[in-house]
């Protein structure tokens, strides 16, 4: 860590420290979510774009006709993907798929999959032949909470999303036949805790200065959970960040079914 990063994450947790937050929140208030659906309507039968504070990702849904995996033979598949472009981040670079573009992409999929908001069983098609529902995520400004904001931008572009036409065993490309069956909207809530202090949706700074992170995926139930950096969380901060998780969801939830 250079000189300048070490004092900002020094003033940073000397500002927590004070119960202050350098954007002027409070420690349980998220930044400003705008979404865009259907931002790519030429180019994808599903896509949304969201801006969560100055971090901004796009997210488009496409699908193809693929085979089920062997251990159930009736259901679509999905698969997530993330990129990172080096324009995002002066931290990005370009070539193979970084560990957290990996863990990125996990966790979005975990969150959707475990949830069960794609209803996979309607994806089949006849045998062996199912609809494959491929989700890419694309960051184009990163300044902190890349979970939240991929995770808020697949489900909304799931929820934008048209079943392409199936015609005489092929696809019939730029023709629909109704909407992608979603049952439900999982939202992701992601703390990070610096010193004894938590807080929710960090910024980028804050995310240099945190000792652990908790990402905490809801419905009416907890879909998944998926923790970060290398301090310890007791469980009675498991259990408020849950409870907050539970608290901050609707809100969230109704902008993103608007």
């Amino acid at each position: 860590m250079d000189i300048e990063a070490y004092l900002k994450k020094d003033y940073i947790i000397k500002l927590i420290e004070t119960g202050a937050r350098e954007d002027g929140r409070g420690f349980e208030d998220t930044r400003p979510l705008e979404i865009t659906k259907g931002y790519a309507k030429d180019k994808a039968p599903g896509s949304a774009m969201v801006k969560l504070g100055d971090t901004t990702v796009i997210v488009g849904v496409s699908m193809d006709v693929g085979e089920p995996y062997s251990d159930a033979p009736k259901s679509g598949i999905m698969s997530v993907t993330a990129e990172f472009r080096p324009m995002a981040s002066p931290t990005f670079e370009s070539g193979p798929p970084r560990e957290d573009a990996i863990e990125l992409s996990r966790v979005v999929d975990r969150g959707i999959r475990e949830s069960g908001a794609i209803d996979v069983e309607k994806l089949f098609i006849e045998e062996e032949k199912v609809w494959a529902v491929f989700i890419d995520i694309h960051i184009i400004d990163y300044s902190g909470n890349l979970i939240d904001a991929a995770g808020l931008a697949a489900i909304s572009a799931l929820l934008d999303a048209r079943m392409p036409k199936y015609e005489d065993d092929k696809v019939v490309r730029g023709e629909w036949s109704g909407k992608l069956p979603i049952t439900c909207t999982p939202i992701p809530i992601t703390f990070a805790k610096i010193r004894d202090k938590i807080l929710i949706d960090p910024t980028l700074d804050e995310e240099y200065a945190m000792d652990a992170r908790l990402t905490i995926g809801t419905t009416d139930t907890v879909n998944a959970m998926q923790k970060g950096g290398h301090g310890k969380l007791t469980q009675e901060e498991v259990e408020r960040m849950v409870d907050l998780a539970f608290e901050k969801a609707p809100a969230l939830r109704k902008k993103v079914e608007e």
